[in-house]
């Protein structure tokens, strides 16, 4: 009788193998793989867990860009619109964090609902999560425009469009666990 054993190592290449497929239907699969890969062990092949890590991903990168835009505000010798922009930029990644956080939990809630309350819930997920990725491009437009060209735009933007793209892809991995359960 030959006895197979299952190694943790086995465990952890079928969760990366979980997770680069699921993110080669995303935008961004590159950015999915390279934010998701060390949180394979907790993923292991669960669509859900897999969605409700991005969202994590995002919050954490929304959070961290929200708080690098608000010292950016500090800066001395800003002109009058990249202050504005930013100013504008804060609200709006504060508003993109309250929704990625209130999506979450509603992930969270989402649980062994069935039928029309686990309709619901997903519903409320992707509208949260669609607006937060309103807010992260209304963030970068507001950058928009010669006037705008420096380094005080190319650092805000590069770190919100880091943050849309994880969004991004975070709706789209809910969207996949979403049709799985239908």
């Amino acid at each position: 009788m030959v006895c197979e054993a299952r190694s943790p190592a086995a465990g952890s290449s079928r969760a990366s193998n979980f997770i680069k497929a699921s993110c080669s239907a995303t935008k961004y699969p590159a950015i999915c793989i390279q934010s998701l890969a060390a949180y394979a062990p907790s993923i292991k092949q669960s669509p859900r867990q897999l969605a409700q890590t991005a969202l994590s991903v995002s919050v954490d990168r929304a959070k961290s860009t929200q708080a690098f835009v608000s010292k950016m505000k500090k800066f001395t010798g800003l002109k009058k619109r990249e202050y504005e922009a930013i100013k504008d930029c804060i609200e709006e990644m504060s508003d993109s964090v309250d929704r990625l956080g209130r999506s979450f939990q509603e992930l969270k809630r989402v649980g062994e609902a069935k039928g029309q309350d686990f309709s619901w819930h997903v519903s409320n997920v992707q509208t949260w999560v669609s607006a937060a990725l309103t807010d992260e491009n209304t963030c970068v437009d507001g950058f928009a425009g010669r006037g705008m060209d420096g380094k005080v735009k190319a650092s805000i933007r590069g770190r919100v469009i880091n943050v849309a793209q994880v969004t991004s892809n975070a709706l789209s991995l809910v969207n996949q666990f979403a049709s799985k359960q239908y």
